[in-house]
């Protein structure tokens, strides 16, 4: 776990929610309204007229790709949530729940500090060792 992934939790989240309500009511959006010209043979030549309508290629595709990113962000969130839940120590766990998983805005490292008790340097310590060990592990994984 690097943090990078962990600072991007926050941001991934609210990007799934947004791609929640894109993926709900795009229907409803005037940008899927396209126009193509057909020809009329009504006449015994080709006539060219304009077609407006709902365009279901369009729609079908940005909807894939938008769940596809979808499901990408949350697997990367649940892995986030896993190696958060995974630390066995209850202040470590605390210090990285309350920095990168809880609330909608970030935390400072220095109130983090505040709320459970420690200095801010304290805090960067315990998160960098959690982080050094996590790397080392995956490591010797491999």
């Amino acid at each position: 776990m690097t943090k990078e992934r962990l600072k991007a939790y926050r941001s991934n989240k609210a990007e799934i929610l947004e791609l929640d309500y894109t993926l709900q009511n795009r229907w409803k959006s005037d940008t899927m309204i396209g126009n193509d010209v057909i020809f009329d043979y009504s006449k015994g030549y080709p006539m060219p007229q304009c077609v407006v309508g709902f365009d279901q290629e369009k729609y079908e595709r940005l909807q894939d790709r938008d769940l596809k990113r979808k499901k990408a962000l949350e697997q990367e969130c649940k892995e986030v949530e896993q190696f958060v839940d995974a630390i066995p120590d209850s202040l470590g766990h605390r210090i990285f729940r309350k920095l990168f998983i809880d609330g909608r805005k970030p935390v400072t490292q220095e109130q983090v500090a505040k709320s459970v008790h420690l200095d801010r340097s304290s805090i960067s310590k315990i998160v960098d060792r959690y982080l050094k060990d996590s790397h080392n592990s995956q490591n010797a994984q491999l």
